[in-house]
């Protein structure tokens, strides 16, 4: 059974992101740590990359700062093996084609299979090109972790169906970012994918809120949030920790309602 089935198992799984290395890998760590103390269960964290296609302008800036900051994918990964010694919860990269493809896919996937990593969730990757890292996802045993966004319409049968892991809902059209609503029928596609799959599914971009966490809780099986703690890194930098531990209290709380 994939190891991340088991963010999925006590309620609702709250999902924070994290871009490595915003301000720096050190308080990235801090980071994650107060998350997972005040009840994430499952961390995404962002390898940075110089042209974040599915970002908004929030993550984008995150990924410069850290690219500026000098962190490379193998300070990620001695990030996670440090993180790795009292991280107990699954935990999955979230990048770019073009980063797995530079540092060698079968290297980079050995690796995360190597450190702890559960899965890999890549949004320039379309279902339809999966081929070229899932045999190789597969024979680590790394989660490739689907997408399926408002306009996968009738191929929402078809993906959920293959997922593995869970599957990322993507709320809305366009890029990452806060919104102050979210319009589209996120029940109908929740109801497409519990059809023909027993993947859970979270639901991402644009939730900033504990009333919208709560929101897209009742409709899926989990929240992932990212501009918002990303905003929180850029506004208290270093001090940032227990600053998100707080937040994702407060999101986590909403959602066991």
């Amino acid at each position: 059974m994939s190891n991340i089935r088991k963010a999925f198992e006590n309620g609702k799984a709250f999902i924070p992101f994290i871009t490595c290395g915003d301000p720096d890998l050190k308080t990235t760590a801090a980071v994650v740590r107060a998350a997972v103390e005040n009840g994430a269960d499952l961390i995404e964290l962002g390898i940075p990359f110089s042209d974040p296609t599915a970002e908004g302008p929030v993550i984008q800036a995150a990924n410069i700062r850290a690219l500026n900051g000098g962190v490379t994918t193998d300070k990620i990964f001695d990030l996670v093996r440090e993180l790795r010694k009292d991280v107990k919860i699954p935990m999955v990269f979230m990048t770019y084609a073009n980063v797995v493809f530079s540092y060698g896919s079968e290297r980079f996937i050995s690796t995360c299979s190597e450190i702890g990593i559960d899965g890999l969730i890549l949004p320039d990757v379309p279902y339809e090109e999966k081929e070229e890292f899932l045999p190789i996802c597969r024979k680590y045993g790394v989660d490739l972790i689907s997408l399926i966004a408002p306009t996968s319409e009738n191929r929402i049968a078809m993906i959920a169906k293959e997922a593995e892991g869970f599957i990322y809902v993507v709320s809305s059209l366009g890029v990452t970012g806060v919104r102050s609503e979210i319009k589209t029928d996120l029940g109908a596609i929740t109801d497409i994918i519990r059809q023909n799959t027993d993947v859970p599914c979270a639901i991402g971009f644009g939730i900033s809120t504990p009333e919208q966490a709560a929101k897209m809780a009742a409709v899926s099986d989990g929240a992932i949030v990212g501009s918002a703690i990303i905003k929180l890194l850029e506004k208290y930098g270093a001090d940032a920790p227990k600053y998100v531990g707080e937040y994702v209290k407060s999101m986590k709380e909403a959602m066991a309602v």
